[in-house]
Parts: C-alpha cells; structure tokens; sequence
C-alpha cells in the first residue's frame, strides 16, 4: 500500500487536535511532521497543544515544527475560542514532547526537496492560515514541484462566514497567505464550510471517541468542553468538526464531491478574507482548486470514530508508541 508522505500545517485548536489524532492513526498516511502557525490561539500556545496532541498518540516520531506567529501583511486576530489557550492538563495532559529547533518554513522546504530528490512529492494538509506555506513558496520557489498536492481547510462559498458575516476564520486571519498559496500552480483541494457544515457531531457522537481510551477520553473532553452545536444556525443537533475532512479525504475520497474553480481571496477593503469560486468560468480563469461541495456525512463521522478507536483497540496512544 502506497502511504501518501503529508505535513500537517496546523493551529491547534480543538478541531486541528481530531485531525491530527485521525492522521497519526491511519496507516494510509505517513505524517513526516506537524508545521504549526498562530491562529486560534497565539503560537506558544498553538505550539504546546500541538506538543500535547502528539505525546498523548504515542508518535514519538513525528516532530513538531514552531513556525509564523502572526499574519502576513494584516493585524493579528485570533480564533473564538482564543481565551482557552493552551490546552489545559485536565483536558489534554501534559507530555513529554517538545518542539523541534528547525523552523516550520524550513522543515516544509526541505521536506520538499528531500522529495524531489527521492523522485517523490508531498501533500501538505493545510487547517490553519497558511501562513507557513506561503512563506516557504515566497522563500524558496523550486519547493513547489515537491509539494504533489496542498489539501486545505478553508474558505465559504454559499455558507458565508463563521469569523465574519463573509469569511471563514482561516482565510481571514491571513488572507494574503491564502492568495499566495492559490495563485502558487500547487493542485489545491479546498474544504469550505459548504461541505464541512454538512457533517454534525452529537454529544452521542462524543461519546463514542471514549472507545479510544486515555486518547479517545481527551478528544471526548475537548469536544464536549468547546462544543460547536447551534440548533439555530444548522437547523439540528450537533457541530462540525472541520478540519478532520482534510484526512478524511486523503483516506476515503470516496466519501466527497467536488468541482474544479478558480478560487480567489479578497485581501483589501471591508471583505477581506472573503473567498470566491468560479465554477462556471465567467472570468476566465483556469481552475486552480477542486473545492469539495458535497460529504457523506454518516461515512465521515463513523471513519473518524473508527481512527480514534484504534488507539483503545490496537495499543496505540501514551501507553505504546504508535506505528
């Protein structure tokens, strides 16, 4: 079985911490590393979560890179649920794992090269703003032809926004980084809340992620602590998970619907971070994005409780080390 070789680019975040955990049990992908940005919190905070996250899965392994603390080019903002921080040891225990001293931006571009060199190319899973991907296709140009793909969670289309009335958070807290990235050449997989609000997890949800153990236990806690449910915005029980779709994908594709677009960002003026697609090429432009519409909702949410019931089942987690 071939084993897609991703950078996850993260700002741990309640939602980054599911995915990272789906990833770091799925044999389908091999996690060279986590590069980590400022977003829904500020970096040192981001930075420890993502440090947390990695010692409770057990993957010693994998090394986590400290990279941007703010924007671009715009002022600094933060996430909802920016006053939590970091994670607190009643949450998420505190490990073992520390960051590594090479800078996010270089551990993508060398992650590149060194897959360019082996006649190979990188995914990178993007679910924060891009900042650090853009700085290394700024940076360091000939990155581009190692990076196969940049599977991205971001941007809304027909939902609107969830920062603002217009924008999704992780565009709008860099929204020049996210033009660099689209405009870049990079094959772009795009995972807007059009889709990511289809898939709602209850508290029955919630509970099924025990079955993880002391890894399922803490995902439980987050979830249940910074829950996301809003009868009267999604017209139901439950919340999104967002970011998990990123993995998900990369895992059963089978699972998503998508359509090429050209995909922009709005970087100036009152709608900055708002993103626009043109499916049906009125500006004539050629697609640089496959932006996925539609998501088997009860396929997505038994894979990610079926990935985070293998760290209860199968040995993984802080009492193993995760393989």
């Amino acid at each position: 079985m071939r084993r897609e070789k991703i950078i996850i680019d993260a700002d741990p975040g309640v939602d980054d911490a599911a995915a990272i955990l789906m990833a770091l049990a799925s044999p389908e992908v091999d996690v060279l590393g986590l590069s980590i940005v400022a977003g829904n919190v500020p970096l040192r905070d981001t930075v420890v979560n993502a440090c947390k996250i990695v010692g409770l899965s057990g993957r010693h392994d994998v090394p986590v890179h400290a990279g941007a603390g703010g924007p671009l080019v715009r002022d600094q903002v933060y996430g909802k649920y920016a006053r939590i921080g970091a994670f607190d040891d009643a949450l998420v225990k505190a490990g073992d794992i520390g960051p590594s001293d090479e800078h996010a931006v270089h551990f993508i571009a060398r992650s590149a090269r060194e897959a360019v060199a082996a006649g190979e190319q990188i995914t990178i899973c993007a679910i924060g703003p891009m900042t650090n991907i853009a700085l290394a296709l700024i940076q360091h140009p000939d990155v581009a032809s190692g990076i196969r793909q940049i599977v991205s969670m971001g941007g809304a289309f027909k939902a609107l926004g969830h920062r603002t009335p217009w924008a999704e958070f992780n565009i709008y807290a860099d929204p020049h980084a996210a033009e660099v990235v689209y405009r870049s050449g990079v094959p772009i997989v795009t995972m807007p809340l059009d889709m990511t609000l289809q898939a709602l997890f209850t508290a029955e949800h919630f509970e099924q992620f025990r079955a993880g153990g002391e890894v399922g236990n803490a995902l439980f806690n987050l979830l249940s602590t910074f829950d996301r449910s809003d009868v009267g915005r999604f017209g139901r029980p439950g919340g999104p998970i967002h970011d998990a779709t990123t993995i998900a994908w990369l895992i059963r594709p089978d699972l998503f619907t998508g359509r090429k677009a050209f995909v922009g960002v709005q970087v100036t003026g009152l709608t900055m971070g708002y993103t626009y697609a043109d499916f049906y090429g009125k500006m004539d432009r050629l697609p640089n994005a496959t932006v996925i519409t539609d998501v088997d909702e009860a396929g997505f949410i038994a894979l990610l409780i079926e990935r985070i019931a293998r760290y209860g089942r199968d040995g993984l987690g802080t009492t193993a080390q995760g393989g």
